[in-house]
Order: structure tokens, then C-alpha cells, then sequence
């Protein structure tokens, strides 16, 4: 993709797993090296600081298709509020399981939740074509809770009700879209193309801050995990969480880094840097990217972190976004991992056919992990 460029760039990654790595790691260094790494994709994420005494209000509660809807709402120190719906089985007793349902990418910023969670009958007609191609049709944050969990979806920063205002940033940067409120399909589709062009925009932003968007990525899902592992109906030694493309990038980083996630699904987003350096970075968000990080742990050693708490990759043969050689060395790297920490067989990598999805059979075979490892 960078021409004459590429084969110098490619001689700037390791050849052979990093002093970090925890491949072929010796069982009595596994713990002490975990830490290590840790404590390095941290530092390079250079999250901004996690805010502490965060409080979720519940804003409307209702019963929608056998489940319980409840709407919640909290404050960061910065940005408009984070909204969030909690679903579970109505009538539920007790504390159950517990999965943090993290909605994609979807070049699709003007909506969040929306994409995974239905609470009601009424659907946007791009929030249906966008689950019809990506999920089959289905909300799966529903399909979830309807086996005995109770899921939390929120929206990520800068989607749904985190996105960036127009009214906000200087007229200069709005170009010819004025209405950042209009859900009309054409209203939709118009912010969304200007929410892409902003990308790289908010990348350099946060870049220039001393950030990156992994690390408010980072930040702000775990302050979700805190909302969900605080709540009364929830067995906190029992959560999880999931996600397709942006939300497995999402998967990646929470679930590598904090063991409250005691098992986990990254959907379509499992490569290496190799596969983003030669071949398809294009096709990938500004979202992805850690400075520093690749000379010292390869991408999916990011998720190999939580070793050897469960894991399930989820891929499709056909995913346009990834090439299959760099998936498959990808998920060689991770069985090396889990074999490292002694417990190989808390990791499984599966293959479908198909495009970039979380299809009804992903979801099934996702929904089965959950109960082998949650209840």
C-alpha cells in the first residue's frame, strides 16, 4: 500500500516474538512477563486519566419481547452523557451472568446501541439494512439476554450519543452538512460520511493531547464494565464481553487488559500489524492504532494478555478487511500464548465462511462459549 516503502517498513517489525511476548514464554515467568506487557501497551495507549465515582440513572424502565429494558444514562467528565440500555429475562431473580455487548464500527457513527440492542418494535430502516448484512437480521445483545444475561450495551465514543456535534467544531470543518439531528435515512447517511472524513481529524486530535483512541477507547468501556459490575442483578465473577469488528478492536483491548472479563469473543477484527503495514490498513478506522506498540507485541498479543482466562475468535474466510494468511498467524499466535500459560484449551479460534459478520451460526457458537465458561 505505501509502494517502493513497504519492504523497508515491513524490515521495522520483529521477525520473531518481542522480549515482551508471552509465546513460548517459560510457565514460571508467565505471570511476571503478563504484567510487564501490560504495564507497556498501557503506557503506549496513554489512556487519559479513568474517572472514578461514576453513577448510572436510570431514565425509563419497560418490558419489551420477554425481556426487561431498562434505559440508563452517566456523566463523564467531558462530552455529552453516555447512553446505555441494560436488558435481561423479565421476571429474573437473583444475580446473573453478565456480558458488556460492544456495538462495531460500521462506518455508522450516528448510531450506537441501536445496532445490537432492540428495545422496541419501531427499527430505523439503515439500522435494519446495517443488522441484515452484519448479524443476520438480529439484535444479538436481545438474543443474549434471552439466555439468562444481563447485557449492557452503551454507546462508544463519538457514535450514537457520544458523537461529535456539528454545532461544535469550527464551520470550517462542517462542509455542506449543517444538521447533525436529522434521522431521515438521507440525514443519516450524510452525517456518517462526514463522521469518516472527521476521523482522521479526531485521531490527530488525540494524538496531539497525548493520547490515542484505544486509550479513550480504553477508559470509557471500563467505565462501563464498572456500571455493569456494580448492579445488584449481576454476579460480577461472572462477566464477559463480545463484539464484531469495532467492537472486537474494543473486545481486544478491554479484555486483554482487565481480568473482570472472565471470558470473551472478538469477532472479525483478529490480524496482526504485518496484515495493516502491507496489505489493509485502508480499510481500517483511525481507531486501531498504538504508536510504538507493534516494535514490542504483535496485535492479537494485546488480546493474549488475559491468558488464561477464556477466549473465543470468531473469523470469516472471505473478510475483505483482513487477508487470510495474517489471520491465520494470528490466531497461531494466540494458541502459542495459551499454550505458554499452561491451559490451551481456554482458547479456540473458529472459521466460517462468508463476509465480515457476526452471522446467526457466530452467534450461536459465541452464545455456547458463554455458557461453557459463565453459566
Amino acid at each position: 500500500m505505501i509502494g517502493a516503502y513497504g519492504a523497508w517498513a515491513a524490515t521495522l517489525l520483529p521477525e520473531t516474538p518481542g522480549p515482551l511476548s508471552l509465546q513460548y514464554c517459560p510457565p514460571g515467568e508467565f505471570a511476571a512477563r503478563r504484567a510487564a506487557a501490560r504495564a507497556r501497551v498501557t503506557a503506549c495507549m496513554a489512556p487519559p486519566p479513568t474517572p472514578g465515582g461514576i453513577v448510572a440513572k436510570v431514565s425509563q424502565s419497560y418490558a419489551y419481547n420477554g425481556l426487561t429494558i431498562e434505559e440508563i444514562t452517566w456523566q463523564l467528565p467531558y462530552g455529552p452523557a453516555t447512553q446505555g440500555v441494560v436488558l435481561k429475562p423479565a421476571g429474573a431473580t437473583g444475580r446473573l451472568p453478565a456480558v458488556l455487548a460492544l456495538h462495531d464500527h460500521g462506518r455508522f457513527k450516528f448510531f450506537g446501541k441501536e445496532k445490537i440492542a432492540q428495545t422496541g418494535s419501531a427499527v430505523h430502516p439503515l439500522v435494519a439494512s446495517h443488522r441484515a448484512d452484519a448479524y443476520e437480521g438480529l439484535a444479538w445483545a436481545n438474543e443474549l439476554a434471552h439466555r439468562g444475561y444481563v447485557v449492557l450495551v452503551h454507546d462508544a465514543f463519538a457514535f450514537g450519543s457520544r458523537k461529535v456535534r456539528l454545532a461544535e467544531v469550527p464551520p470550517e470543518l462542517r462542509g455542506s452538512l449543517q444538521d447533525d439531528t436529522d434521522d431521515s435515512p438521507a440525514g443519516v447517511a450524510a452525517y456518517n460520511d462526514w463522521a469518516a472524513e472527521h476521523e482522521h481529524v479526531m485521531a490527530k486530535s488525540l494524538f496531539s493531547a497525548g493520547t490515542t483512541w484505544p486509550g479513550v477507547f480504553a477508559v470509557e468501556d471500563r467505565v462501563a464494565l464498572d456500571v455493569l459490575c456494580a448492579r445488584p442483578d449481576v454476579d460480577p465473577d461472572r462477566v464477559g464481553c463480545a463484539g464484531l469488528s469495532g467492537g472486537g478492536l474494543r473486545t481486544v483491548f478491554l479484555a486483554g487488559l482487565d481480568d473482570r472479563i472472565r471470558c470473551t469473543v472478538c469477532v472479525g477484527m483478529m490480524t496482526t500489524w504485518r496484515d495493516y503495514l502491507l496489505y489493509k490498513s485502508y480499510t481500517h478506522t483511525w481507531m486501531c492504532y498504538v504508536p510504538l506498540l507493534p516494535r514490542d507485541l504483535d496485535y492479537p498479543e494485546i488480546l493474549g494478555l488475559r491468558a488464561p482466562l477464556p477466549t473465543l475468535v470468531i473469523n470469516a474466510r472471505e473478510d475483505p478487511f483482513f487477508t487470510l494468511a495474517e489471520m491465520e498467524s494470528a490466531a497461531a499466535i494466540l494458541a502459542n500464548v495459551y499454550s505458554s500459560s499452561g491451559q490451551p484449551e481456554k482458547f479456540a479460534c473458529s472459521w466460517h465462511p462468508g463476509h465480515h459478520q457476526f452471522n446467526r451460526a457466530m452467534q450461536a457458537e459465541a452464545f455456547t462459549w458463554f455458557g461453557r465458561w459463565l453459566g
